[in-house]
C-alpha cells in the first residue's frame, strides 16, 4: 500500500513546508498499537548561529530523536524514555552550515559544529585534514555533515511493521571534483528501541570517482562513564599512531573526564555473521545502560574506536564509526589500498543500526552475539601502529 508521505522541502520545486507536526497517529489511520502515540514533527531554530537550522523530530511511541535536516541529515541526539544517547560537546548550539569554515585551523573547522551523536563523513574525502597531491588542500571529515539537504520527505508505511521513513538528498557537487549524491534515510518502528540508516552514494559524473564514508557515532555520559567498556567481534586491531599505542592494554574500558588525555584511536577488522553484519557494544559500568552499533561490512568494512575521555567542559565523548576505511588523510588510505571508487552512474548502499538498551537482559543478548562471533577466530593486537601513521595527530 502506498505510504502516508509528506515533501518537507524540495530545491527542485522551491518548496517547504511550514513548521509544526507532519505525521502523526491522530492524522494517520495506520493500525499501529492503540497505545503508541508517535508523531514527526518539524521545527526551525532561531537566534545565534543556529538561526534558520531546520529539525525533523520523530517519536515513536517509545524512542524520540532528532534529525538536522541542514546538516546533512545528522541525528542530534536519541532518547529511550528518560535515558539520553548523544554527548555533550562544548558546541552546544546547532550551528548553521553557513557559519561554518571548514578550511579554518588549517582544515580543522569541522570541530566548530561538531556536536551530533551520528554524523555522516565524507563524501570526495574523510579523516585527517592535510594538502594532496595536487595541493589543494583536504579538511577534517569533508563536507557531506555541513550540507543542507535539498529534499526531504517523511513517511509511514501502511502495511506491517510500518517504518517511520525520513529521507532526504544531500548532494556534494563541485565542478571538476566529483558529483555525488547521497539520498539518505533515518528510520524506526513504532514502539521500537531501533534507528536505522540505510543510505544511497549515487556517482553522477560520467567518471569513476574515490570516495570515503564515516559513520562518526558518539556517545558521552551516562553510558560513557569511568569503567564503561567497549566489546566487538574483531579479527584484528592496531593502534593509529604512537600515542594510542600507548593504552593498546586498555582499548576496551575507559575513564572517567581526565584533565590531558588527549585522543587515543583503534583501527578494527570486524568479523560479520552470514549476512556481513557486525556490532559493536558500549555499556555503562553498572551494565544496565548500553547502545549497540550495527553495520553491514560489505559497503563498510572497517570500524574506528575513538576515545576522547577529556574534561567534561571540553568535550567528554567516545565515537563508535563503522567505515569504508579508517581516519588517515586520505593519501594514506589510498596507500593502503582502503579508498574505494565507484563507476560512473553507479551507486552502492550502506546500512547502520543503532540499539539503544537500558535493561540487562537486552544487553546480554547482544554480548552473547559478539562472543558468538568471535568464536573460532583468533584476535591479533598489533602493539604499533603502521609505519605511515606513527607520526600522525589524533584523529576526531
Amino acid at each position: 500500500m502506498k505510504p502516508h508521505e509528506v515533501v518537507v522541502l524540495s530545491a527542485s520545486d522551491n518548496l517547504r513546508v511550514a513548521d509544526g507536526i507532519l505525521l502523526s497517529a491522530a492524522q494517520c489511520e495506520v493500525p499501529v498499537d492503540p497505545g503508541l502515540t508517535w508523531s514527526v514533527t518539524k521545527r526551525t531554530l532561531v537566534g545565534g548561529v543556529q538561526e534558520g537550522v531546520e529539525l525533523i523530530e520523530v517519536d515513536n511511541g517509545c524512542l524520540r530523536f532528532t534529525i538536522i535536516a541542514t546538516r546533512g541529515m545528522s541525528v542530534l541526539d536519541a532518547r529511550l524514555g528518560e535515558l539520553r544517547f548523544g554527548w555533550n560537546s562544548p558546541i552546544q548550539q546547532i550551528v548553521h552550515p553557513s557559519h561554518m569554515d571548514l578550511g579554518d585551523r588549517s582544515g580543522l573547522g569541522w570541530l566548530g559544529g561538531f556536536n551530533e551523536l551520528m554524523v555522516r563523513c565524507g563524501i570526495s574525502s574523510a579523516g585527517h585534514p592535510g594538502v594532496e597531491s595536487d595541493g589543494h588542500l583536504l579538511t577534517l571529515h569533508g563536507k557531506i555533515g555541513n550540507l543542507p539537504a535539498s529534499e526531504v520527505r517523511v513517511s509511514i508505511e501502511l502495511d506491517p511493521p510500518h517504518r517511520i521513513r525520513v529521507q532526504g538528498l544531500v548532494e556534494e557537487k563541485t565542478f571538476k571534483f566529483g558529483l555525488f549524491e547521497l539520498w539518505t534515510e533515518v528510520s524506526t518502528i513504532p514502539g521500537s528501541n531501533r534507528l536505522q540508516f540505510n543510505d544511497r552514494l549515487i556517482n553522477r559524473s560520467d567518471y569513476e570517482q574515490e570516495y570515503q564514508l564515516i559513520y562518526h557515532v558518539n556517545f558521552g555520559p551516562p553510558i560513557l562513564q569511568h569503567g564503561s567498556t567497549f566489546l566487538a567481534p574483531f579479527k584484528s586491531v592496531f593502534p593509529f599512531n604512537e600515542y594510542a599505542a600507548e593504552g593498546i592494554d586498555t582499548l576496551h574500558s575507559y575513564l572517567g573526564p581526565t584533565r590531558g588525555y588527549g585522543e587515543q584511536v583503534y583501527c578494527f577488522d570486524p568479523i560479520a555473521d552470514e549476512e556481513n553484519d557486525s556490532t559493536g557494544l558500549l555499556k555503562n559500568c553498572e551494565g544496565d545502560q548500553a547502545v549497540a552499533v550495527h553495520f553491514g561490512i560489505e559497503t563498510l568494512p572497517c570500524f574506528t574506536l575513538w576515545k576522547n575521555t577529556d574534561t567534561l567542559a571540553d568535550g567528554y565523548v567516545t565515537g563508535l564509526e563503522p567505515g569504508t576505511g579508517f581516519p588517515y588523510h586520505r593519501s594514506l588510505e589510498r596507500l593502503a589500498g582502503r579508498l574505494p571508487r565507484l563507476a560512473s552512474s553507479s551507486q552502492i548502499d550502506f546500512r547502520v543500526e543503532l540499539e539503544f538498551l537500558n535493561d540487562v537482559a537486552s544487553i546480554a543478548r547482544v554480548e552473547e552475539r559478539i562472543n558468538r562471533l568471535q568464536h573460532g577466530h583468533d584476535r591479533q593486537v598489533n602493539r604499533t601502529p603502521p609505519p605511515d601513521g606513527r607520526d600522525g595527530r589524533n584523529e576526531l
